[in-house]
């Protein structure tokens, strides 16, 4: 029996895998799509700027707030079942907002948005706990984090490639269709019923209190570092312009810079599964090379702005899906909890940083809010490693 245990626990490991990153790609493309077409969004509907960003900060706030209610519900549902429906929901966002005629109707449409975006992680997490072997974890991981890096892929091709000659609307009802298939390859990701992560909704959780402290110096990391990092990729077409690029060049570099993102993610991955023990320094460095980089998008000067957007893009936020690796190991049968941890440090982070670096930047102009993010990053690698010393 047990020389069939590793192949059954793996059978399907990459399938399902995929389709949980592809899901958490389009369901995360919202707040960033709006990031994007900040421009021509705010002339057509007459608001500023700083509104735009406080509607990305609701969709992200939704998704953080939402997280302990959906973590419970994707304990309970079949995991095909959750992100199924948070695709088909990141779907009817992006048409809604498209079809927006007044602010209200954008913030309701991302708030519901951001809701259902928090199903995501914490089923992603059932996938790899029930069918990644512990030697494959990270990478399954890093797969599901380059989601974030992949979701700033599809608003950088629609600003290069669709806004300029169809207009936002348009490149946002393109985006609606996108996010639709992913549902199509949902039934990849059935979680066998005798899965460590199938355990009871609302039993006791394993960790102790050395691991409790560790799990919130971790997750008040990744929200200082998703902080400023978020801020890039969702002003990156107004930084480059800020820098003097050009807004097509700016969408073809965020494009690539997405790319990037998720081989780093994917590297970062396959590697430290040779030793996951060194996952949280790996985490802090990554962190604090991410802060030098926003440091040089400070700069405000154009090869400054590309070296410093690459390694905020790659390093800043190569990390997650480590993390994501790290808790699963830190809290085994309770890969929801995992999830939802990692989910909650993100997306808080995320919700403030539209709106704190909008505020910031009409303060202090776009360099100091840059580099206000710069400063959050390298606190985030400080607490990185000193969650780690707390869990040895």
């Amino acid at each position: 029996m047990t020389a069939f245990a590793l192949p059954a626990r793996a059978a399907g490991l990459w399938p399902a895998v995929t389709a949980a990153a592809l899901t958490a790609t389009v369901t995360v493309t919202p707040g960033f799509t709006v990031g994007a077409f900040t421009a021509p969004i705010a002339a057509d509907l007459r608001v500023s700027r700083l509104t735009l960003g406080l509607a990305m900060s609701v969709f992200y706030a939704a998704t953080a707030l939402g997280s302990p209610f959906a973590k419970r519900l994707a304990a309970r549902l079949p995991v095909p079942t959750a992100l199924t429906v948070a695709a088909l929901a990141a779907s009817a966002t992006l048409l809604a907002v498209s079809l927006a005629t007044h602010a209200a109707v954008l913030f309701a449409a991302l708030a519901a948005g951001g809701l259902t975006n928090a199903l995501v992680q914490p089923a992603a997490g059932r996938v790899i706990a029930a069918r990644a072997p512990e030697h494959r974890r990270s990478l399954a991981s890093g797969l599901v984090g380059a989601a974030l890096g992949a979701a700033t892929l599809i608003p950088g091709m629609l600003v290069a490639f669709v806004l300029p000659a169809h207009g936002w609307r348009a490149a946002m009802a393109a985006a609606a269709v996108i996010a639709l298939l992913p549902a199509a390859l949902a039934p990849l990701t059935r979680v066998p019923a005798a899965a460590p992560a199938a355990a009871r909704p609302g039993a006791p959780d394993p960790a102790n209190a050395g691991a409790g402290r560790t799990l919130r110096l971790w997750a008040v990391a990744a929200a200082l570092s998703a902080a400023g990092n978020n801020a890039v990729a969702t002003y990156f077409v107004t930084l480059a312009g800020h820098a003097g690029i050009a807004g097509a060049v700016a969408g073809n570099l965020l494009s690539l810079s997405a790319l990037l993102a998720i081989a780093v993610r994917l590297a970062a991955g396959g590697l430290t599964d040779r030793a996951p023990r060194h996952n949280p320094a790996v985490i802090a460095a990554m962190g604090a090379a991410g802060a030098a980089g926003l440091a040089l998008v400070a700069l405000g000067h154009p090869a400054a702005f590309l070296v410093g957007a690459v390694l905020a893009f790659s390093a800043g936020w190569g990390w997650t899906g480590l993390l994501l690796a790290t808790v699963i190991r830190l809290l085994p049968g309770r890969a929801e909890n995992a999830g939802h941890t990692v989910q909650v440090g993100v997306f808080s982070g995320a919700a403030v940083a539209p709106f704190a670096f909008g505020a910031l930047s009409d303060a202090f102009g776009a360099d100091g809010a840059a580099l206000a993010a710069a400063g959050a990053g390298l606190v985030a690698a400080v607490l990185a490693v000193l969650g780690a010393r707390t869990g040895r």
